[in-house]
Formats: C-alpha cells, structure tokens, sequence
C-alpha cells in the first residue's frame, strides 16, 4: 500500500515479469479459493478496516466498494480506521455520505500513535465554500466516534455466522485488538472467538511475495509499509485469526497503477469530488498512484472474474524487521495473489479498478452531488 521511498520504487512494464516469475509456478485459479459467486448469490457483507489518510488509494478503494454495494455485490457494514487522528473518521463520513451511506458505523483507534499526523487529504472534509461543508457529514471528529473494537463487536455479534468478508487495507491494530479483546457486553465470546465464528475471510493488503527493487533498482525483500508500522499487530493477527487470509502482496498493486487521466475527467459528472481531490491533495496528477488497497477489495468482492490467480495454501510468517515469508503447506490457511503477466490480463483488471472507483452515485442512495 504505502512505500517508505515510492518515486523509486514504481517499476516499469518492462520488470513485471521479473517480479513475477518466483511466484508464477505456483500459480493456481482464484476459484480454488473462494466459492465462485453465482448471480443470485446475495451480496457479500464487507467490513473495510482502513488506515485512510495516508494514502489515496485508500479514499479509491472505499469508493469501489460504495459501486460495488450499488451494483448488490457487497453490503458495507462499517469501516474502522487505524490512522491515529481526528480527520480520518470524518473524511470517511464525507466520502460515505457522498454515495449515500451517511450511516454506515465508524469506529477508530485512539492512543495507540500510529500515524498521528493529519495526513495529506483528510483536511478535504474541512473545506467550506460559503460558509457551508463542501461534502455534507455529520461526524466532524474522531474523538466523537467509537472505538474500533466496539465497532467491531457489534457488527461481527449482528452478523449471519461464517458470512463476513474483513478487508484491511491499512494497519492490523484494529484486528489484532479485537482478536485479544475479552467477553463483555455486545457479546459472551471472545473477540478470537467471535472472529472465527462470524468472518470467513480476511483480504489483506501487506506484506511482499515477489522480489521488490530497492533505491538503487537492486530486486531483493521489501519491508512493506502495512506491516512495518505495527509488527506486532500484524504478528498477533497472523497468530490468533482462525479464518482463511488472502494477501495482496505490495507487488500486485505496484504492477497496477491508477491512470491520472480517470481523476481528471471521469470524476467531473459533479463540480467537486472528495475521491478526485483527495488524490490530488496526495500527489497532484500528472501521476499514476499504485492501487494496492483496491485489489484488495476486488479480490474479496468478486474472486472469480479471474482478475488474479492465487498460491497454493501455506502459511505466512513475519520476521522482526518486517518481512513477510510464505512457506507452502496444504493445511495452511494463507494464501496470496498473483497478477498475471499477459499485459492484456493486467489492463482487464485495472480497468475493472478504474471503473468502479469511479462510477458516480446510485440515485436511489441518495448520493450527494450539491454544487457549492
């Protein structure tokens, strides 16, 4: 997802198939996976856990999964957030708002000093033109919000057993949290308990399962933002999450990057859009941002479309300085995704990502297009 030297480490289409070639013989269908999804299956309930405010493709990634719940693919039950300040609940609640959604639960960490800084784009919920919000929410402050944990319980205790799809795209400190948290009042079991008994899959965004090129272009092991910020969490999650975990390797979303032509003319069906200028706070186009958090999403939402392949099963294991192993293993509950390297394949998917991070508003949602 985010890269601690990113103008370096974009590669080009020339060097996809040298990311790839380690991981191609173990390539397998998707479907091997996760249940291939019928036309009438019901849509996919999806809790989306998010460190928003870091970067963009967070803000793109929540905005597919508002196109998806419109074209009832998935139902987005709530959205906890791991970046450890005020503004990202309430640019959450703007962008919710936006397509319509304004009361979907949000719930945050506080004190655990991850990330604690604003960030470059969440001031977008701030903006005012004529003394009005430019996106209209109601949720002005983090502090005003639950916790994470809280958030994470009830939802989980509402919820059909073995039904819920997590997708992390940020830290893993809500995850790991509710993993230790006790019984209490929303429910008698234990979050690990509660977790395993309600979520069937985790589609997380960390870690590396290709060779990544360095600074100096040198390809070797990557020590991937998600899981360098909180080790430890993201080790606890690793231990105690008793449902399958899906990886979205920082590589995948490194060989998909995000066209700046899209931000510049597909959002343009309103005067302003909060997805358009947050992109644009993050890094002002001409620039094309990797979209990992988003395959995150289209892998948990829509597994057979064949957008990726996946390994075999296996386990992953991450190392005090943030590495990630993957060790294969047919009783293992990991596995992890594989871009294809027909360039044909490649473009399929990211047009898929470019499509639905931008289609507009359902009407029938009440979507929010005021002019200011």
């Amino acid at each position: 997802m985010k890269l601690f030297s990113i103008c370096q480490a974009i590669v080009s289409a020339s060097l996809l198939p040298r990311l790839l070639l380690p991981i191609l013989a173990v390539a397998i269908p998707a479907t091997a996976m996760l249940k291939t999804a019928e036309a009438q299956d019901p849509p996919v309930p999806l809790i989306f856990d998010t460190d928003m405010g870091n970067d963009c493709d967070d803000a793109l990634a929540l905005a597919m999964i508002h196109a998806l719940q419109s074209r009832k693919e998935c139902e987005l039950l709530a959205v906890t957030i791991t970046k450890d300040h005020e503004l990202a609940a309430p640019f959450v609640d703007c962008l919710n708002t936006f397509y319509g959604r304004g009361n979907i639960p949000i719930g945050v960490c506080r004190n655990s000093g991850k990330t604690p800084d604003a960030g470059k784009y969440n001031q977008v919920a701030k903006i005012t033109d004529d003394g009005k919000l430019r996106f209209e929410h109601d949720l002005l402050s983090g502090n005003n919000a639950p916790t994470a944990v809280e958030v994470l319980r009830r939802t989980l205790a509402q919820a059909k057993d073995a039904s819920v799809v997590v997708v992390q795209v940020g830290f893993s400190t809500n995850l790991a949290n509710l993993l230790a948290s006790p019984a209490d009042a929303i429910h008698p079991l234990s979050g690990r308990e509660l977790f395993a008994k309600k979520v069937k899959l985790v589609s997380i965004m960390a870690g590396a399962f290709a060779p990544i090129p360095n600074d100096q272009g040198v390809l070797g092991d990557h020590r991937e933002y998600n899981v360098a910020e909180d080790i430890s969490s993201i080790k606890k999650l690793v231990e105690l999450c008793d449902v399958p975990i899906l990886w979205s390797g920082f590589e995948i979303g490194l060989n998909l990057t995000y066209p700046h032509q899209s931000i510049l003319q597909d959002y343009r069906y309103v005067p302003h859009h909060p997805v358009a200028e947050a992109y644009i706070a993050y890094i002002p186009p001409p620039h094309d941002r990797p979209t990992w958090d988003l395959t995150s999403v289209l892998a948990a939402v829509r597994p057979d479309r064949g957008y990726f392949e996946i390994s075999k099963p296996g386990t992953v294991t991450i190392t005090d300085d943030a590495i990630s192993r993957f060790a294969e293993n047919p009783q293992g509950k990991h596995r992890y995704l594989i871009l294809k390297p027909a360039m044909a394949m490649a473009e399929r998917t990211r047009e898929a990502l470019v499509q639905l991070s931008s289609q507009p508003p359902n009407p029938s949602s009440g979507g929010n297009q005021r002019s200011p």
